[in-house]
């Protein structure tokens, strides 16, 4: 609903024009900073924003954007849903949505798991998603047990708030086992290298087939919802055909999250998995363009459950840029290379590149992956010969790729 406050509606038309302000002049794309200013101004804006509408937040580690673009189109058979699609998931980019589209009556905000407890507190969300948590950018999120205890005592604040959760994954389980209304989703999820020890007692997890459990007494949940395969089938026992034009098995993970999501607020699954179909790619992953003489396929992965996922889903035969940066939005910490399986890039040509080419060129030599060094992403590209190139990078490596290349 349109804020009524005059407060909220000075900081928010002043937050408009800081952001047209920033693309204008080239500074940004004004999402972030226009959300920042519309905070200062009025401290209790996100609050108000929030107020009257069916609000759901999705965080984890990995697959927020993914998720959330899911569940926004979900969510459009019913109504306008205001969203950060564009990925500013901090508490500046969750304002600059809502006050983006006052009017729509659904909001679907990705969140950074550390900010989940403030940004809820704030919104009163009726569903709240867990993807999955494992170690990211430990200079500044920090140990990933820590951010489980944090979400745990939040979701003990939210008895309204169905909480949609990954029970394969160890740590989520943990923090949504606090919710008043939890929603279990067994999605076989096969990263637990953050979770080999129990979040409750410390001894070591068992994993068999498909359940854990402690010897605490801690273990798996029965989901109401389960994937296999390309199946979901749901509460009532009925399979849903995902039928995804998306790649691997962690969207087709995010796929069943968002589905037991958009049935919380109203969206029949067959309803929901229609309109996931139409998604080809999620802010420019998974797209394939065409430079010159190669065909490009750009993805995603910024630590290493997200490379574990994407190793499982770059073509055999096809050569493979890799490009890492370590600015603030990456993480400065590279440490997390040394927990990524490159040694199955072994026998491709693969060429490294980046702001910290020499750091991952380091970790190719022990992991006896053969490869050269460019100075430039697309210098990379050229450097190949002409067909299929596979191109992977972080975060800020992959959004200047974005920007670079041909949207076709």
């Amino acid at each position: 609903m349109p804020p009524t406050h005059l407060r909220t509606r000075m900081s928010v038309a002043t937050g408009r024009l800081t952001a047209r302000l920033s693309r204008a002049t080239g500074l940004g794309r004004g999402g972030v900073i226009g959300g920042r200013v519309t905070l200062k101004l009025d401290p209790d804006v996100l609050r108000r924003l929030g107020r009257e509408r069916t609000v759901v937040l999705v965080t984890g580690t990995n697959g927020k954007t993914t998720t959330a673009l899911m569940l926004t189109r979900a969510l459009e058979a019913l109504a306008d849903v205001a969203s950060n699609g564009d990925g500013a998931n901090m508490p500046d980019g969750v304002v600059a949505a809502l006050a983006a589209r006052p009017d729509a009556p659904y909001a679907v905000l990705e969140v950074d798991e550390a900010y989940v407890p403030w940004v809820a507190a704030q919104v009163r969300p009726a569903v709240l998603v867990l993807l999955n948590l494992s170690r990211d950018q430990l200079d500044r999120v920090g140990e990933v047990r820590g951010i489980e205890r944090d979400l745990r005592a939040a979701i003990a604040l939210l008895p309204r708030t169905a909480v949609v959760a990954n029970c394969d994954d160890v740590l989520v389980t943990s923090a949504a086992s606090a919710a008043a209304r939890p929603v279990w989703v067994g999605t076989g999820r096969r990263w637990s290298g953050d979770a080999t020890t129990c979040p409750r007692c410390g001894s070591a997890v068992q994993h068999a087939a498909a359940t854990w459990h402690c010897e605490c007494g801690f273990a798996r949940p029965q989901p109401s919802w389960v994937l296999e395969g390309e199946l979901v089938t749901t509460p009532g026992g009925r399979d849903v055909d995902l039928d995804l034009r998306l790649p691997g098995e962690a969207n087709r993970a995010n796929a069943a999250l968002a589905l037991a999501a958009a049935h919380c607020v109203g969206v029949p699954p067959h309803t929901a998995a229609a309109r996931l179909r139409t998604i080809t790619d999620i802010g420019g992953r998974y797209r394939t363009v065409r430079r010159t003489r190669h065909s490009v396929r750009l993805m995603l992965a910024k630590n290493p459950a997200g490379w574990a996922e994407t190793l499982r889903v770059l073509d055999e035969d096809t050569p493979v840029v890799v490009a890492v940066n370590a600015q603030e939005a990456d993480g400065r910490d590279l440490s997390w290379l040394w927990d990524v399986h490159f040694e199955r890039l072994r026998g491709r040509q693969v060429v490294v590149t980046g702001e910290r080419s020499a750091d991952l060129a380091v970790r190719l030599c022990y992991a006896e992956v053969a490869h050269w060094t460019a100075a430039d992403p697309v210098r990379a590209i050229d450097s190949l010969p002409p067909g299929g190139v596979e191109i992977v990078a972080n975060y800020t490596a992959f959004r200047d790729l974005v920007d670079r290349l041909p949207s076709g």
